[in-house]
């Protein structure tokens, strides 16, 4: 009986790995190291030898797996082709195809983009569990988005689908973003962005902050907490931030109108509050109807991309 299935999130540093019963229980997670030399040739070739490792250690075989998930860090075709993955090497690549040969030809495989496969994880057990129309969003480093309608993973023709920290949404920004344009979200509400903006405010006043003492070491963890805490030049620097997000959200939810959006990455950590502030902005920016999404925090913080990946295999 085909009673489990497998979920590998493949990321820059580590490759996290999870073996799940049908209903979503994780029976065991694990970790290998990503190893990127020649072009990350080694990468799935070592992922499948300690996942058949484990599976022995369960009493498992390719009979007893539904099949395994893979979720990476760039675009991915419709087909399963990646072209590339730049944190990783990769070029020009055909992950599940390749990961089937590797477990002996007997084992179904799917591939999906990370951020996408992450908001499919936190539609089955996580922030979103419940719904089937979601949009998940990351603040991390980055702002990384996945988009979720009628259970199903909106990848776009291209596997740009999702890519909601490169919305443009602030006309007067002058510096770059990593993608090449200016004023994208993930300039504004990322924990650079935000640590960004903080000091923009505190360079453009005289007056007292809190922020002040950390000079360089100044984090989102800190403009939150002195935001928090009463501060008015970090409270004045987050408004800012979660505007321009809540512009964004607004954007995209006359576009797909899902039912809610799942907010998660280390940014997210700042809780109830942040959210609250964001839905400000949001509300402001989607008069239309009061029928709104809700805004809800993520649940399942970094195992979102192996629940995801997993649930890839069980449509």
């Amino acid at each position: 009986m085909s009673d489990y299935c497998v979920g590998i999130d493949i990321g820059g540093t580590t490759v996290k790995c999870g073996l799940f019963k049908l209903n979503g229980e994780l029976l065991e997670k694990w970790e290998v190291p990503t190893r990127k030399v020649d072009a990350g040739k080694f990468i799935l070739s070592d992922v499948a030898s300690e996942l058949k490792n484990r599976m022995e250690a369960h009493g498992l075989t390719n009979q007893n797996l539904r099949g395994i998930g893979l979720g990476v860090p760039g675009p991915v075709e419709p087909d399963g082709h990646v072209s590339v993955c730049v944190n990783l090497g990769w070029k020009d690549v055909w992950p599940a195809k390749e990961m089937t040969e590797l477990m002996g030809g007997d084992v179904v495989c799917k591939v999906g983009n990370d951020a996408n496969v992450a908001a499919l994880g936190e539609m089955w057990v996580g922030g979103g569990r419940g719904h089937s129309s979601i949009v998940a969003v990351t603040l991390g480093t980055g702002v990384g988005g996945g988009i979720i309608v009628d259970g199903k993973i909106v990848a776009g023709a291209h596997g740009l689908g999702g890519e909601i920290g490169h919305m443009h949404v602030r006309d007067d920004e002058t510096e770059y973003c990593n993608c090449g344009g200016r004023g994208c979200v993930e300039q504004a509400a990322s924990a650079t962005g935000i640590v960004n903006e903080a000091k923009r405010v505190l360079a453009s006043s005289d007056e007292p902050s809190a922020m002040r003492e950390y000079g360089d070491e100044l984090s989102c963890r800190i403009v939150c907490d002195c935001a928090k805490a009463g501060d008015k030049l970090a409270l004045r620097s987050l408004e800012t931030s979660m505007e321009y997000l809540g512009r964004g959200l607004a954007l995209v939810a006359y576009v797909v109108d899902p039912e809610v959006f799942v907010i998660g990455g280390g940014v997210s950590r700042a809780g109830a509050y942040l959210i609250n502030l964001l839905k400000v902005y949001f509300n402001q920016h989607t008069p239309l109807s009061n029928n709104r999404p809700d805004i809800v925090l993520a649940t399942l913080g970094n195992d979102a991309g192996i629940y995801g990946a997993a649930r890839l295999v069980l449509d």
